[in-house]
């Protein structure tokens, strides 16, 4: 027999679905399909429910309206402590605390402003070089039909050139083969992403510690000093870190490897599906292809391999159909949860002078695949319309519910205080990826089956596909 304490409800404080499990609470239930379970309890419970998850009480906010009112109260409802002890957990270094780092947090936030405006048009363009010298080392053979794994295409050309962009270029005469086996260890460390962010001790997970420990090392001074033509973002966080003589060389080798899964993690499946849904719509790929050629004729730029192409970020912008085939893949595979931790007992108000009564230590969540998925937002969302994002031949960014404007249609990137800051980045990367595919080479898939999302990562950004597929693709004529 069992005995657990009860969570006696207070008034205001919304209804509580607790599970019979014993601390579980109902994690099993919401790890297996978050999704379809958050809606069941919205049938019966309405918008807003608290959930007992493996020990936390998380009170879920469903209307998207009410979305606006968690945001801005930024000070009650806190992101960046929790989002620092996951990390610190996860990467191997320790916890920002004021007293042992003082100004470190922020500190590092400043440095953000190099993936923005005038610095962010510099690291765009070595990424675009880098990016077509990958494609062009990678294909430029390519003059009859080349058959690959589309999600391993993807991840080897996104890898390197995320990683020669920020951190720079291996001089080795192997230096391809030196970053191929840092990104075969990454994505070993990549999957037990999910097990270290839901609290499970390294130990239980294999040789994630081994492999963990042997990334770290890539990232140590000695061997980061031998690459060449790093970023400034790079620069400026070492140059933060030998500030602090209480960092051992370790702990910053961590933070550097925390870096490049923060820049890779999330915007490799984000381009797989982005190519994956193009390739499976001939009328999507067709309208982007037909816009990326306009724009080169119009440029006076040429197409293929031996040619460097050049981007202004306005002219990227501009390119209207691309944006929206990628949203609407963003769209459909993003599943983050923006978490907010109440910082002292505290009444959250919200519209319709409704209020949720919530302790210090709770947890709040907003769940935007449950927006995404609205068929009173978006008309028929489990299908692709790449022109979604489109009205009149520009960016559409006006969407109802209830025939009311949302403030929130689209949050791939999350909110807020936890919004990522490499995103202007990230969306810039995953379009030149596509324009630089598309503009030299012919493409299709080779596999008639369709890929499903996989849900292992729910809660935590972008799913991963549950297969991977075969693709093909030669030189344009």
């Amino acid at each position: 027999l069992f005995f657990f304490p009860v969570f006696n409800r207070k008034t205001g404080e919304p209804p509580l679905i607790n599970g019979w499990i014993p601390y579980l609470g109902k994690a099993l239930i919401f790890r297996k399909d978050a999704y379809k379970f958050l809606l069941d309890q919205q049938k019966k419970f309405g918008d807003i429910f608290t959930v007992h998850i493996a020990g936390r009480y998380i009170t879920f906010i469903m209307d998207p309206f009410q979305y606006v009112y968690v945001i801005r109260n930024s000070k009650q409802l806190e992101f960046h402590e929790f989002a620092n002890k996951m990390a610190s957990k996860t990467f191997d270094y320790p916890a920002l605390s004021k007293g042992k780092f003082p100004e470190l947090k922020e500190n590092l936030h400043r440095i953000y402003q190099y993936l923005q405006g005038k610095p962010l048009d510099i690291i765009s363009d070595h990424m675009m070089k880098n990016l077509q010298d990958i494609f062009e080392w990678k294909c430029s053979q390519a003059t009859d039909w080349e058959t690959e794994k589309m999600y391993k295409f993807c991840c080897s050309v996104m890898f390197e050139a995320s990683f020669v962009t920020l951190y720079g270029r291996v001089p080795a005469a192997d230096g391809h083969k030196v970053i191929s086996e840092i990104r075969d260890k990454f994505i070993k460390f990549d999957a037990s992403f999910p097990y270290l962010a839901a609290n499970i001790p390294i130990e239980l997970l294999g040789a994630t510690k081994k492999v963990r420990k042997e990334l770290i090392h890539h990232f140590l001074l000695q061997n980061m000093t031998k690459w060449l033509g790093g970023s400034k973002v790079v620069q400026a966080r070492q140059d933060i870190f030998e500030k602090y003589e209480l960092l051992g060389d370790y702990d910053k080798a961590a933070h550097h490897f925390a870096f490049l899964w923060a820049s890779v993690g999330n915007t490799i499946p984000a381009t797989f599906w982005a190519m994956y849904y193009l390739l499976r719509h001939p009328e999507a790929l067709a309208a982007v292809r037909d816009e990326i050629d306009h724009l080169l004729q119009s440029t006076g730029q040429k197409r293929g391999p031996t040619y460097n192409i050049h981007l202004t970020r306005e002219q990227l912008d501009n390119l209207v159909y691309l944006e929206s085939a990628l949203n609407e893949s963003l769209r459909m595979c993003s599943s983050s949860m923006n978490i907010r931790i109440s910082q002292e007992d505290f009444v959250l108000k919200l519209e319709g002078d409704q209020e949720v009564v919530l302790r210090k230590g709770d947890w709040i969540a907003l769940y935007p695949q449950i927006l995404h998925m609205d068929p009173e937002v978006y008309e028929d969302p489990k299908e692709y319309k790449f022109d979604r994002y489109i009205e009149n031949g520009k960016k559409k960014t006006t969407f109802y519910k209830a025939g009311r404007k949302l403030k929130y249609f689209l949050m791939p990137f999350g909110s807020g205080i936890s919004m990522c800051p490499g995103r202007f980045l990230a969306m810039n990367e995953m379009k030149m990826f596509l324009f630089i595919l598309l503009s030299h080479f012919d493409v299709e898939l080779a596999e008639n089956k369709a890929v499903r999302l996989d849900n292992s990562r729910m809660g935590l950004g972008i799913l991963l596909p549950d297969a991977d597929i075969a693709f093909r693709y030669k030189l344009r004529s």
